[in-house]
């Protein structure tokens, strides 16, 4: 599978394009257009409880949905729900896996496979959810985020901090610790209005996105009608 972005980083759409009889996986819902000839199925990959698993505890749909490209070949066209970039994972032989914050897997090629890992308690005091989408296998990993994508690569030792509601994937080499943005101080870090950090450590890559999900749905639920009734 090849991918193609266009329309970024505000709208992207990523156009995955297959060999004859290739397959290719993406979110539920993600598909914007295919040529003629793709034909897709949805259902439960790795069974009931996996989808589960990535359902309830890891943000995604239960159900991945399966395209299958002509004996000619074909493309399919996906994006997210959210407005914003995409970017391209490769796995291969020594880096073969990747770890992604719940709601930013759209796609991956055939040989990657999706499930949801613990993070630990760590993550779920960050409020961002303790479970994380474990990308693993070899081919390629399209994941989304919302507004415009940093690319961050740490040398061995190198540290970043990324507020938790911007993390969008970290590599398994990544280190990390989850504390309060003004250390020990809960009523300072509320008055600067942030809650939790991640403190990342290489080396790896990290990605981060630069809009919050969570300050967004904040946003829509104090100014929806009757929400100040």
């Amino acid at each position: 599978m090849k991918v193609n972005l266009r329309h970024n980083p505000s709208f992207t759409v990523a156009r995955c394009v297959l060999a004859g009889g290739e397959q290719m996986r993406a979110e539920s819902g993600a598909m914007l257009a295919h040529s003629a000839g793709v034909s897709f199925d949805a259902k439960i990959e790795g069974g009931l409880m996996a989808g589960l698993r990535r359902s309830v505890l890891g943000g995604e749909s239960m159900f991945q949905t399966t395209f299958t490209a002509p004996p000619n070949g074909g493309w399919v066209d996906v994006a997210a729900n959210l407005p914003g970039d995409a970017i391209t994972i490769d796995l291969m032989p020594g880096q073969d896996r990747f770890l992604l914050t719940k709601g930013c897997w759209l796609a991956n090629s055939s040989g990657v496979t999706i499930d949801t890992k613990w993070g630990g308690a760590r993550n779920l005091f960050g409020g961002e959810g303790g479970f994380l989408v474990e990308a693993s296998g070899n081919g390629v990993v399209l994941a989304s985020c919302f507004g415009a994508l940093d690319v961050i690569d740490l040398e061995a030792g190198e540290q970043v901090v990324i507020d938790t509601g911007h993390v969008v994937a970290y590599a398994p080499t990544i280190s990390y610790e989850i504390r309060r943005a003004v250390r020990g101080r809960s009523i300072q870090s509320m008055k600067t209005g942030e809650g939790f950090v991640f403190d990342f450590t290489g080396p790896g890559r990290v990605l981060a996105q630069s809009r919050n999900p969570s300050g967004l749905i904040s946003y829509l639920t104090a100014n929806l009608p009757g929400s100040r009734a």
